[in-house]
């Protein structure tokens, strides 16, 4: 039997039993892709990830990040989830450093299926507060405004879907996740989704995604910017409860259209309320800077507890 060490972690929460479960297993060399799979698959979250040494020599580590049935090129919480519990645990040769900063931003690198990306270590007092995570530049593609299918996969009305004529879009950065604009908090609340219908709706050649975030900009808390609930079926995950990658997309839309507070400002900070619906209720911290009036670089942050620690036991 080979062994490997696994820590599992709620992310972009400060309290355990909130925010998104993550498996992170450390030491993930000498494990196939087929093996991470397998081993997603019985971890049964919406993310495992898996740190090995890096094949560049700018990168601190590298990740696989593995859906119970795929791999993603970059997702949001596998990131900040297993470098804010390894920084914490004073890992990746991490602890001297962050103890020696004292109070600041420790930037260090990670290699991911996305390419090489910064990723900001915030530390207060030698102590990790917060991880920041830069994603791919964000990406703007077809348009979809036709509200009765919408509204089959979803289980509202039609009226209750795109207000003020503003269509749902697909968004990247890094993976192509469709936007879904909902009038109230309340459609967002009672929406039951139709799977069968929203993948085969994902599916269109028109929008060519895995993944549908619908959203409001009515909130549980007054102060965020958008409550939102996630959905991806052809990955193997009905719903999901904090959702990095779809958030930071989210925020460049939110920004492209002007439907945030402070929009003067650069860069423009929001946070994106999630997991309500599942009882997990999550905080996105999302940055957008702009070039040109319009959105061009994404950077996604929270925080995370770390809750359980194992041994998994693979067959030689």
């Amino acid at each position: 039997m080979r062994e490997y060490r696994f820590l599992q972690a709620d992310v972009f929460t400060d309290r355990a039993f909130a925010g998104n479960p993550l498996a992170i297993v450390t030491g993930a060399e000498g494990l196939s892709g087929e093996e991470m799979q397998r081993i997603a698959a019985e971890m049964n979250l919406s993310e495992t990830a898996f740190v090995l040494p890096p094949t560049a020599v700018q990168a601190l580590c590298r990740l696989r990040i593995f859906t119970p049935n795929t791999e993603l090129p970059l997702a949001g919480h596998p990131v900040v989830g297993t470098f804010f519990v390894l920084a914490r645990r004073g890992e990746l040769g991490l602890g001297e450093a962050l103890r020696n900063l004292g109070t600041g931003v420790h930037r260090i690198h990670q290699e991911c299926g996305a390419g090489v990306l910064p990723v900001d270590i915030r530390v207060s007092g030698g102590e990790v507060e917060q991880v920041v995570m830069t994603q791919a530049p964000p990406r703007f593609f077809a348009e979809f405004a036709d509200r009765s299918s919408l509204a089959a996969c979803l289980g509202i009305g039609a009226d209750e879907l795109l207000p003020d004529g503003r269509p749902a879009q697909v968004v990247s950065t890094a993976l192509p996740q469709l936007m879904v604009p909902v009038r109230s908090l309340r459609s967002i609340e009672k929406l039951e989704l139709d799977p069968a219908a929203a993948q085969a709706l994902l599916n269109r050649e028109e929008i060519g995604s895995d993944c549908m975030m619908v959203f409001s900009t009515q909130c549980v808390d007054e102060e965020n910017a958008a409550h939102a609930r996630m959905f991806a079926p052809g990955l193997g995950v009905h719903e999901d409860p904090a959702t990095g990658s779809a958030a930071g997309a989210l925020g460049a839309w939110l920004v492209r259209h002007g439907l945030v507070k402070d929009s003067d400002r650069d860069p423009v900070g929001l946070v994106i309320e999630q997991g309500y619906e599942m009882g997990r209720p999550s905080s996105i911290h999302v940055e957008v800077e702009r070039d040109g009036g319009q959105p061009s670089l994404v950077r996604v942050g929270g925080q995370a507890v770390e809750v359980a620690e194992g041994v998994l036991r693979i067959p030689d």
